[in-house]
């Protein structure tokens, strides 16, 4: 299906053990066909895949349906889709926490992300060239018109996530819940990339450093330059909070109980 190891486990293992129901609504922002063959192989079937490309759409999507839609702006309603994930595109936004949170305001059950982590190994691959921090690659691979920021011609940074900064958007944007992630990991060598590359030598070096990097993303996952979290709506409410007719407030009894109370100032 694709060089792409960690979306299409990530999906399947879902669906297997019921998080994802192929019955589900999903929204893809910053989707294309890779999202299609995905989807469609796990049997999703109530797909809208969208991007700011308008030349991706129509028939290659088929039979999921397509929509012009700005990532860091949707214009649908609250909670419209079961789903909404994202694959490798949140690093092309101008701000991909914004992004991030624009999915979450119109999942109704959770969001599904994928980009790369900040890890140490990640670090040294950018030290040693293996992966770069903007994606010059992409803009030109687009003759130098497409493919960056927002999709436009200027090469946009590749920006990385770590647990703690998912869960520090996810607890500022939405204080009412404890936070429910899942995290998963893999490694993707950069063959396609390097085979294009006019740099020889990269080759060489990943041939060669290939094993030893496969070996160390078993031993050490969290060290892959595949990663993906899984956000949850709602669930289990803040200690200090109650739900009072329908709405959810704070709880004198438990603020007090907890020894946090302080007394207003006249």
């Amino acid at each position: 299906m694709t060089e792409n190891t960690l979306y299409p486990r990530v999906i399947g293992q879902l669906v297997r053990d019921g998080t994802l129901s192929k019955r589900d609504t999903v929204l893809v922002i910053a989707g294309g066909v890779l999202d299609r063959e995905v989807l469609l192989a796990h049997e999703f079937h109530d797909v809208t895949i969208s991007n700011v490309d308008d030349k991706i759409g129509g028939e290659a999507l088929a039979p999921f349906a397509w929509d012009y839609q700005d990532a860091e702006s949707l214009s649908y309603a609250d909670e419209l889709f079961d789903i909404v994930l994202v694959h490798a595109g949140l690093h092309h936004c101008r701000s991909p926490h914004r992004a991030l949170l624009e999915m979450y305001r119109v999942a109704r059950k959770a969001i599904i992300v994928f980009e790369a982590r900040d890890s140490l190994a990640m670090k040294l691959a950018k030290h040693f060239g293996f992966t770069p921090d903007y994606e010059v690659e992409a803009v030109s691979a687009q003759n130098f018109q497409t493919g960056g920021v927002g999709n436009g011609p200027i090469p946009n940074f590749v920006y990385r996530w770590t647990e703690n900064e998912v869960t520090k958007t996810i607890k500022s944007f939405e204080p009412r819940y404890v936070p429910k992630i899942r995290y998963f990991y893999g490694l993707l060598l950069p063959h396609v990339r390097f085979r294009h590359t006019s740099r020889p030598v990269l080759r060489l070096l990943l041939r060669i450093m290939a094993p030893a990097a496969e070996l160390f993303a078993k031993m050490f996952p969290k060290q892959g330059n595949e990663f993906a979290f899984m956000i949850f709506k709602g669930g289990k409410l803040q200690p200090w909070l109650v739900e009072n007719e329908g709405e959810i407030v704070t709880s004198k009894a438990a603020v007090s109980a907890m020894g946090r109370a302080i007394r207003s100032v006249p």
